[in-house]
């Protein structure tokens, strides 16, 4: 047995985890407060509460401690949800008795986890993570999964854990699938938003399609409205993708072979300016700092283009779900 906790924000963590549980030869949990979806019911899960409480946090937050001291990310004292969720894992750990556990992501439950006895696989996130509580749980990890290419982005808060750091390449649900026949006709662009939040709206999409309308413009994912169960077809289909630099949507372009301009979303840590500054370092894709105006796409979409798709094998989107779970697999045999 395996446990694997994934955070619920967004649908990225879960995501990754049904990738690697999708190559194991052994059972695995995954532990989420992300409620278990249809696509998902194939595995177990230990549906956890949330870990806030807004009935006390509000302008109360900095009186509950929630670093305690700067030591972790969250651990906010006197929210139920909290203390519910971790006597949840430890009575779940006393009862399964898991060869490890791996966390995706959570300096508190890596730690919590690790103090039950059990060995702790932590999934590094892109960003400057040189904070103590990053570098803590990296140092008490007993292995470490950087789902990206080595060859692409090489950060330094990894540097002094490069010996237990296992750099798999980028985990797409989309790797091995086969390329879906393009069903339109013409240049045409796709927008790919996100579960995890996007600034973009439809207003944006409309002013550059308005402007660069030689290609045809279509967008998921942006809200609600637009979200679609299935992008594959969508990205298979396209002459240039435009992406976030989440690592899951671009594991997903990455899998489907497609010229991007990739615009990184304001997140903590720098996580997706990092990401994206990487690949355009490396060849991979264009990268637009922030939404451009409606007159620079052309000129982007141009230089997507005449980039191509060659770099995308650099990210290591093929086999990358293997990889992780071998290293599960071997470091759980230890």
């Amino acid at each position: 047995m395996i446990g694997y906790y994934a955070h619920h924000h967004g649908s990225g963590h879960v995501t990754r985890a049904a990738s690697i549980a999708a190559e194991l030869e052994e059972p695995m949990t995954v532990l989420s407060s992300r409620p278990r979806s249809s696509e998902h019911a194939h595995l177990d899960w230990l549906t956890l509460p949330l870990d806030v409480d807004t009935t006390t946090m509000g302008d109360r937050a900095s009186d509950l401690d929630p670093t305690a001291s700067g030591v972790v990310h969250w651990a906010p004292i006197g929210v139920r949800g909290l203390t519910e969720r971790m006597a949840m894992i430890a009575e779940w750990v006393a009862r399964t008795r898991p060869r490890l556990v791996v966390v995706d992501v959570s300096v508190e439950i890596a730690l919590f986890v690790r103090l039950l006895g059990v060995p702790v696989v932590t999934v590094a996130m892109p960003g400057d993570r040189t904070d103590e509580p990053h570098q803590l749980v990296y140092r008490i990890a007993t292995a470490i999964i950087a789902p990206w290419s080595n060859n692409v982005y090489d950060p330094a808060s990894l540097h002094a854990f490069s010996a237990k750091t296992i750099y798999v390449g980028s985990i797409s649900r989309f790797a091995g699938r086969t390329r879906h026949p393009a069903t339109t006709t013409g240049p045409n662009v796709f927008v790919l938003g996100g579960a995890g939040g996007t600034s973009l709206t439809k207003k944006d999409i409309d002013e550059a399609a308005e402007l660069n309308s030689e290609y045809t413009w279509t967008a998921a994912g942006l809200d609600a409205q637009t979200w679609v169960d299935d992008v594959w077809p969508h990205l298979c289909a396209a002459s240039v993708v435009i992406t976030h630099a989440g690592q899951n949507a671009l594991a997903d372009v990455a899998s489907a072979a497609v010229p991007a301009v990739i615009v990184p979303q304001d997140r903590p840590y720098g996580e997706q300016d990092a990401t994206a500054d990487a690949l355009a370092r490396a060849g991979v894709a264009v990268v637009a700092p922030s939404w451009p105006s409606p007159d620079r796409w052309r000129t982007l979409l141009a230089d997507a283009v005449r980039l191509g798709s060659s770099g995308w094998p650099r990210v290591e989107a093929s086999g990358a779900a293997y990889r992780a779970a071998r290293l599960l697999s071997e470091t759980a045999a230890v």
